[in-house]
């Protein structure tokens, strides 16, 4: 016999959607794992398979955004304070990003040539930027 495959994510039940609620919590809620597995129905143990479930671990995500989504503004503030105070320019980068002025994307337009663009010219200027 071989080895069984890779489960497959399956839709959520009612005691999955309980428990996301609170694992969603800072601290989950003031829960342990105990409690939260006593209150959902289950096993300590089914928590953390479901954990592995792509299905409920994307949920789990969407829930912790749905639960902070009223202090992002506060965030972006405190990230733009620190970033002034201590000169962080890491702190600096990620308010930029967040705020979409800032990317890791770099977007160049081409033009043919038949728009008079003298190529020759162009490829000495980037050899002399290169030699600079």
């Amino acid at each position: 016999m071989g080895r069984p495959g890779p489960k497959k994510a399956r839709a959520l039940t009612t005691e999955m959607y309980i428990a996301i609620k609170w694992m969603a919590l800072p601290k989950r809620g003031g829960k342990t794992y105990e409690e939260l597995a006593e209150l959902v129905g289950v096993h300590r143990a089914t928590l953390f398979e479901w954990k592995k479930n792509p299905v409920f671990e994307a949920e789990l995500k969407r829930e912790m955004i749905r639960n902070t989504q009223d202090k992002l503004p506060e965030l972006l503030d405190s990230l733009i304070d620190i970033a002034i105070a201590d000169g962080n320019a890491a702190m600096a980068k990620l308010a930029l990003q967040v705020n979409g002025m800032l990317t890791d994307r770099v977007e160049i337009e081409t033009k043919d040539s038949s728009d008079g663009v003298d190529l020759d010219a162009l490829k000495d200027r980037i050899k002399q930027r290169k030699r600079d």
